[in-house]
């Protein structure tokens, strides 16, 4: 009896040891956490803005110290705060001022000129332009990042950008003039 308790409990362990050691080999984290927090602060615009290819690379680059946190001109600040926040670092103005200072917009395409090309669906990176070969296209303006990818391709330059109008759901406070780092604009 006691012989059997003692091969029935070396068999579930044995068992339950090769299940964890599978499972440690399967589902083995590849990656950086602290990445996947940064990232996820980011907008997702893949816009390359930053000089990375994509919101990943950028936040990869960022965990290993190879990038400052100011670079993202899609995040603005309300970004780079949150960053600086995470990584308990000093805020720092944006790198691009000029991209900083633009306002908000999203794409518009003229439709009377729109000749159905495709290229600028192409470009986008978030999938916010809709159409068909031949066909006019449209632009899903809450899907729009304001990136401005859209704009090189088109051959016949159709596609303007128009800033975003402001309503009670995306007017916020102005940040307080005293702190040099952070401009007087909303968030």
């Amino acid at each position: 009896m006691l012989l059997n308790a003692i091969l029935v409990l070396t068999g579930l362990a044995l068992i339950f040891g090769l299940l964890l050691g599978y499972a440690a080999i399967r589902f083995h984290v590849e990656g950086n956490p602290v990445a996947d927090q940064i990232d996820a602060l980011l907008p997702q615009t893949q816009c390359g803005q930053c000089s990375y290819a994509g919101c990943r690379p950028y936040a990869e680059a960022i965990a290993s110290g190879e990038a400052e946190i100011n670079r993202c001109p899609p995040g603005g600040e309300a970004t780079m705060i949150a960053l600086a926040d995470l990584l308990d670092r000093d805020p720092a103005p944006l790198a691009d001022e000029e991209a900083a200072a633009k306002p908000k917009a999203v794409a518009r395409i003229i439709e009377k000129d729109c000749i159905g090309c495709t290229l600028c669906i192409q470009a986008c990176p978030v999938d916010a332009i809709l159409g068909a070969a031949k066909y006019m296209h449209t632009v899903i303006e809450n899907e729009c990042t304001g990136c401005e990818l859209c704009l090189p391709p088109c051959p016949v330059e159709c596609i303007v950008m128009e800033p975003v109008q402001q309503t009670p759901e995306t007017w916020c406070w102005p940040h307080p003039d005293e702190n040099p780092v952070i401009s007087p604009t909303c968030c």
